[in-house]
């Protein structure tokens, strides 16, 4: 335990700042590093598989993402990836869009922890820790009594995520106390976000509550039109590229669009660019280690135009992001307005 006092206050007193890739342009340390080796020149290869689909007038670009990189500064990455146009369709875990995203669209903040502290004692205050990251539980409990609110001006009926944060970002558009989230710049932009496992967040507490109270008349979550709806997105699309940050359920979902088309008497393209940024260990046999090569034999992902980098994705995104963002690749691309493809965006 710190020498300090540990109020809430002082705990929660130094706000994560979001890294600005219009600011800092990468460029120069992303060249330097590809002529390296190692980790640096995976890195390098990657940012060119990256803006490689993004220059391709044919490819459309899916990002996904898993772990808690939006909660530590990444955040404004992520929506600037979708507003300079360089992501056309989101696929994440329900945490990075509901506890972080939407929850810093309240006007609420992620804080830095200054140093160790003893977690009951962070408990006593009500404060949940994500690693070094702070949020405060009260807070986030407002965010879970928001969606229960959004649920019950809902129609009752089963909705896939999309069209629940969709819901979500008509919201953000007349109450929002921080503008410019990613929930509400996806909604602008017509790009559709999917949390397959959209219960597994703060949105779960808000629905439940709203099923408990309205027995036999509730809204839902209906993951099966998930996967449906994004497999008609890659159906639509042909040519994709995929960019994933972590794994997860987001990676495997996305992937297997491509084998859900050929169920559907479909043959969709392999997804012709993927780059993956993880710390999982291959070792371990595990989904979300599995690496890009692994798919190619389930028939989801193209070899020639993919690249694994083991690294912790908040010391690498900023840098592929920035590098795509002041080449100026995104100047003249089409955007795909993915979820004009759904009546209820329409």
């Amino acid at each position: 335990m710190t020498t300090h006092t540990n109020s809430k206050a002082e705990l929660l007193s130094k706000p994560v700042e979001h890294f600005d890739i219009t600011k800092i342009d990468a460029r120069p340390i992303i060249e330097a590093m590809g002529k390296m080796s190692f980790s640096s020149r995976d890195l390098g290869r990657a940012c060119d598989i990256f803006k490689a689909a993004v220059s391709d007038p044919d490819c459309s670009v899916i990002l996904t993402l898993a772990g808690s990189t939006s909660a530590g500064g990444c955040m404004d990455v992520y929506r600037d990836l979708v507003r300079y146009n360089m992501v056309d369709a989101i696929v994440s875990t329900g945490a990075s869009i509901v506890d972080m995203d939407f929850f810093e669209a309240l006007g609420f903040k992620h804080y830095q922890a200054a140093g160790p502290v003893n977690d009951n004692v962070l408990r006593e205050h009500y404060i949940d820790r994500i690693y070094d990251t702070y949020i405060d539980e009260e807070e986030l409990q407002h965010c879970d009594h928001v969606i229960y609110e959004i649920a019950n001006s809902l129609e009752r009926r089963p909705y896939s995520s999309r069209e629940f944060i969709w819901e979500m970002g008509r919201w953000l558009k007349t109450n929002a106390k921080k503008k410019d989230s990613l929930i509400e710049t996806c909604y602008d932009h017509d790009v559709p976000i999917f949390v397959p496992a959209f219960s597994d967040c703060s949105a779960g507490f808000g629905l439940v509550k709203h099923q408990v109270e309205n027995p036999g008349n509730y809204m839902s979550i209906d993951s099966v039109a998930d996967f449906r709806e994004l497999t008609d997105i890659k159906i639509d699309a042909g040519s994709t590229g995929l960019l994933m940050v972590g794994g997860g359920v987001p990676k495997n979902f996305v992937q297997d669009t491509v084998v859900c088309a050929e169920i559907l008497g479909v043959e969709a393209e392999m997804h012709k660019y993927a780059v993956q940024v993880t710390v999982a260990d291959v070792r371990d046999g595990a989904c979300s280690s599995s690496t890009l090569q692994e798919a190619a034999s389930w028939g989801k992902v193209q070899t020639a135009l993919e690249q694994m980098v083991f690294a912790e994705a908040s010391t690498v995104i900023p840098l592929l992001a920035s590098d795509a963002y002041h080449s100026g690749v995104w100047k003249d691309r089409p955007r795909r307005e993915f979820a004009s493809l759904f009546e209820t965006n329409t």
